[in-house]
């Protein structure tokens, strides 16, 4: 793919989608004149009568009323433009509407939900179909907003996803190094990920998250649980939401960042954004790179991030999104096990494209309809072999220097490992994943109490790979539906469930269903000290598709059919999620404070695990048939359950914020047919003790995460200053140092439990605005210059200061 230049094929396949979505504003009706309606909820969506309601346009105010007993507004006779409007009421917060177009014969629904002063209360667009505050239900999500974001000063999400509670991030190395996300002990591929609603995940639910720049993003919305029943394949622990900043100023703001540290560190930001009467519109740009402090380790990060909307009709909004990553790295590799770097090189290129259309076809009928393209191309070679050959053979491999690793559960080993193995070099490995989703739904508003939706999704996937020993090109054709309904079931307690239907190309036919309930002990009291108390219930089920190389790599298709039937082995097929939390939320000090406890219980079944080709013969695979499947085969029977608590609390003090978080997981394997769990490894300097050397052992920890971890997030934000305070911790955790020794035994291996040490990382941005259009800002990561190994052999960056400023023009 050729770098700064967005593939022809993504053009058409935009150009298709606004034809398309464009089409959509045919359904929705006529409206009568330029109006907007509404009306305001109180947090609990009960509405409020005689609330202070303004109209507002550019920042000022046009026109006032209140709302009538029944909660509602309006404003007639309004001219064609952009509004806005301002709720308020006694015992509660001001709260502003998101900017709306209005026609010059158009009538808009805008309601208005009320928050009591002092913790932020979110809109969640994952948790259902439509939109929901998450006061009215019962999910575990966590919004990181741009406040957060900006507060927090890092260049990539990566850090502040730290924050989230019951979430584990481990990058290998320094920056540019792949980077993997755990939730509630699931593993790092069951993760829905989308940019923009777009489907970000490679082909089989593997996501890296290490490319992706905080350059253009609004926010990131991260709910804990499966959820299939909306998004498909890959939701089988959590749906992490990208979206794209949106302009909203009359006049265009413009904004410019550079900034410069240690490291050869350098960083350049450029945005534009603003409104103008139908049309929103942003751009941004940011170059990133650094050499980090390890030889061939350097990283360079483009990144583009763009969303325009236009109003079309009276009742249509259209938006188009667009994303590009670009990102080139060195890859030294585990030099903490080799003494040496390897050098070997990784380019990635990624785009998100989307374009959508939602109407509101009438007052209680919406509908949406969206089409997306997730493209993604790697490259990566090793020129030549790095280290010292193992002997004089033509097949000889190549070995790093002696070195003594020592793990944090107190066990030592000598020697040299197998840095790269023997073959023609350079070595390269080719790879595509293409996504392309077509989806739409409905929703409809049957009373205030009750909100039905349904919708279909159809997806095409496309992978390839190439290297020196195989090729392979997949395609395959998904389909999905679903059906959910959400309630309020009187006062104080809400529902909401549903049922996916998903057919898979690899798979066939398999249900998904989820339910959430939220019931208020006691509701929000905007004056009382000891708030609302609210319990919180949810269960679902999750699936996850193979990848392109386990499809193609089925050990069903190579043993006899005695022996598949005497072990359970199947054709390859979906790995599956049943995940359940019961919680407890609690409001204090009027609004100012609020802690959240969950329990959760998650069991995952029938996850792809990989059986090298040493071991299919003592499964009844012939010899022959067993060197002819190139390294080995991969097989449906893991299983692994994961059950533990979450704690979490936010409090507002003026200009203070302090947020916290901490998560007890207990993560086991519970079955295994893999290599390492029939024939686990022995390291002959620790006798008895039985190692995983590729995967866990049964009744072991997965590896890399941790039984306990936790956040802490200080934020002072005041007239011209902020400053922010991050913290970071996480336990020791069982892993493998995955090495072979130069005679391919396993001299070399440390026993995984409690492989990596504990670390603490504490990360300090503060900013002061030195002109109402110049702001100086420093970021120091990893303030106290920790040891920090989050993945074994791995070091990750000492302190790393970048300090810079940025400039802006026009704006409201």
């Amino acid at each position: 793919m050729t770098r700064g230049l967005m593939p022809r094929r993504l053009i058409v396949h935009w150009l298709l989608a606004i034809v398309v979505a464009c089409a959509v504003p045919a359904l929705a009706r006529a409206a009568d004149a330029g109006a907007i309606r509404g009306v305001v909820h109180d947090p609990l969506g009960a509405v409020v009568a005689a609330a202070d309601v303004t109209l507002q346009r550019d920042g000022q105010d046009l026109k006032s009323t209140k709302s009538d007993a029944a909660g509602a507004f309006s404003f007639d006779g309004l001219a064609e433009g952009r509004y806005q409007v301002v709720a308020l009421a006694s015992g509660f917060a001001a709260q502003a509407s998101d900017a709306v177009f209005v026609g010059s014969a158009g009538r808009v629904m805008v309601d208005v939900t009320l928050a009591i002063a002092g913790v932020r209360a979110d809109v969640l667009v994952t948790a259902a179909a439509t939109d929901v505050q998450t006061s009215q239900t019962g999910v575990s999500a966590t919004v990181v907003d741009a406040s957060t974001l900006n507060a927090l000063g890092n260049s990539d999400l990566l850090e502040p996803l730290r924050t989230v509670p019951g979430a584990v991030i481990v990058q290998s190395g320094a920056r540019g190094g792949a980077t993997s996300l755990f939730v509630r002990g699931g593993a790092s591929n069951f993760n829905k990920v989308l940019v923009d609603g777009v489907p970000a995940n490679d082909i089989g639910g593997s996501f890296d998250f290490a490319d992706l720049a905080t350059t253009g993003v609004e926010s990131v919305e991260v709910l804990r649980g499966s959820n299939s029943v909306i998004y498909g394949s890959d939701a089988m622990t959590s749906v992490v939401n990208i979206t794209t900043q949106r302009g909203s100023t009359r006049v265009p703001e413009a904004r410019f960042s550079i900034d410069g540290g240690n490291f050869g560190t350098s960083r350049e930001d450029l945005s534009l954004g603003g409104a103008a009467k139908r049309i929103d519109y942003f751009a941004g740009y940011s170059h990133f790179n650094t050499d980090n402090d390890v030889p061939n380790n350097d990283y360079r990060n483009d990144t583009f991030a763009s969303r325009v909307g236009v109003t079309v009709g009276s009742n249509t909004q259209v938006t188009g999104t667009f994303r590009w990553i670009d990102a080139d790295s060195g890859s030294p590799y585990a030099v903490n096990f080799y003494g040496i770097v390897d050098d070997s090189r990784l380019k990635k290129t990624t785009t998100y494209t989307a374009v959508s259309a939602q109407s509101q076809i009438t007052d209680r009928w919406q509908s949406t309809i969206r089409f997306g393209v997730s493209d993604q191309a790697y490259h990566s070679i090793n020129p030549s072999p790095s280290g010292t050959p193992s002997d004089s053979s033509a097949f000889a491999n190549y070995l790093g220097n002696t070195v003594t690793i020592t793990g944090a559960n107190g066990y030592s080993v000598t020697g040299r490992g197998i840095l790269d193995y023997g073959g023609s070099y350079p070595s390269k490995y080719d790879a595509t994943a293409m996504r392309s989703l077509l989806y739409g739904q409905t929703n409809y508003e049957v009373s205030s109490a009750l909100t039905v939706a349904g919708g279909a999704r159809f997806e095409h996937e496309n992978g390839t790979s190439k290297s020196a020993y195989s090729t392979a090109d997949k395609t395959r054709d998904n389909y999905g539906a679903f059906a959910e309904a959400r309630a309020r079931l009187g006062a104080l307690l809400f529902v909401s469930g549903g049922v996916g239907l998903d057919h898979n190309a690899v798979f066939g036919t398999e249900a998904s269903p989820r339910v959430s309930v939220a019931a208020y002990v006691r509701p929000p009291a905007p004056s009382s000290m000891l708030g609302d108390t609210k319990l919180t219930f949810n269960a679902g089920k999750g699936l996850k598709e193979p990848s392109v190389s386990q499809e193609l790599s089925s050990l069903f298709g190579l043993i006899p059919t005695a022996t598949a039937s005497t072990l359970g082995v199947g054709p390859v097929g979906p790995e599956r999620s049943r995940t359940i939390d019961v919680g407890l939320e609690q409001g204090l000090a009027s609004g100012r404070g609020r802690i959240r406890v969950s329990y959760y219980n998650n069991e995952y079944d029938d996850l792809l695990e990989y059986v090298s080709k040493s071991v299919l013969p003592r499964l009844g695979v012939p010899q022959a048939v067993a060197d002819a499947s190139g390294y080995g085969a991969y097989v449906n029977a893991q299983s692994n359950r994961s059950r533990g608590v979450e704690l979490s609390g936010e409090a507002v003090a003026g200009p203070v914020n302090v947020m916290v978080a901490y998560t007890y997981a207990d993560a086991i394997v519970t079955a295994s047919l893999g290599s390492g769990a029939l024939f686990p490894a022995v390291n002959p300097k620790f006798p008895g003790i039985l190692i995983g050397q590729y995967s866990p052992l049964v009744g072991a920890r997965p590896f890399r995460r941790p039984a306990n971890s936790g956040s802490l997030v200080v934020t002072y934000v005041k007239a011209k200053g902020s400053v922010a305070l991050a913290g970071y911790f996480s336990g020791k955790r069982d892993d493998s140092t995955f090495l072979d020794d130069p005679f391919f035994g396993y001299s070399m291996l440390l026993p995984n439990k409690n492989l990596d040490a504990a670390y603490q990382k504490f990360d300090f941005n503060a900013g002061y605005q030195v002109h109402p259009r110049v702001r100086g800002y420093l970021t120091v990561e990893n303030l106290f210059d920790e040891k920090v190994e989050a993945a074994a052999g791995f070091p990750a960056l000492p302190r790393a200061i970048r300090a810079g400023v940025t400039l802006s023009i026009g704006g409201r």
